[in-house]
């Protein structure tokens, strides 16, 4: 049977987020993030076997997401001089979750991080803020080396996290939405991308113009 429209498309989707107010962490993780915190996976949507497993939890200072990538028989490949490319994460987020909009406003983020490919000799992890294709507005990138990132190598893969600051995200102001009596809500993809087990994205596939239309993403409800 020939798939008119990708099962993923026909859905729109909200997940909740725990709270944790003890990230981000000093220690040799970054997060330490337990399974409670793990996304959803509906990967079985589109036929796909997952790449990695996704975790994200908040506080009212930042964001932090995890990601555990395992059975690779290889070793991660990336270079920061072309982020988009390598293994890693990339997350696209909308500080106002305008659902209606199919061109990026200046409250649209997308940050690309990898387990290796910076540092002198590409054997560090990295984070970057790139800016959004065919964007109305533009939102103010975050500094090169600002982003807080951490990588652990493991024998058949890697845990990738990352953490991004209240300043990092143009409107993100849980806070004011709590005094206001708003519940906080973030536009919200990513695609994890593995040069040799596949890319898993949160619903639909590069057939659709996710890394610039905001229209296509989902929705995390920060509990």
């Amino acid at each position: 049977m020939v798939e008119v429209v990708p099962y993923p498309l026909l859905f729109r989707f909200a997940f909740p987020i725990r709270r944790s107010d003890v990230i981000p962490k000093s220690g040799k993780r970054l997060l330490d993030l337990g399974p409670e915190f793990a996304l959803p996976d509906i990967s079985e949507l589109q036929s796909a076997r997952p790449t990695g497993e996704f975790r994200i939890a908040w506080n009212d200072e930042g964001v932090g997401f995890s990601v555990m990538v395992r059975e690779k028989q290889n070793e991660p490949e990336a270079d920061e001089r072309m982020p988009t490319q390598g293994d890693g994460l990339q997350v696209w987020l909308d500080t106002r979750n305008t659902q209606s909009i199919h061109r990026a406003s200046r409250y649209c983020h997308h940050f690309c991080f990898s387990p290796v490919g910076g540092g002198l000799n590409g054997e560090k992890p990295f984070g970057l803020q790139l800016p959004i294709a065919q964007a109305r507005e533009a939102a103010p990138l975050a500094a090169k080396g600002s982003l807080l990132v951490n990588a652990e190598m493991l024998d058949d893969g890697y845990r990738l996290e990352a953490w991004l600051r209240r300043d990092q995200l143009q409107g993100f102001d849980p806070v004011a939405d709590r005094e206001a009596g708003t519940p906080t809500r973030l536009g919200f993809f990513f695609v994890i991308r593995d040069s040799e087990l596949g890319d898993q994205t949160l619903s639909v596939d590069d057939r659709f113009p996710f890394a610039y239309d905001p229209s296509l993403w989902g929705t995390l409800e920060l509990n």
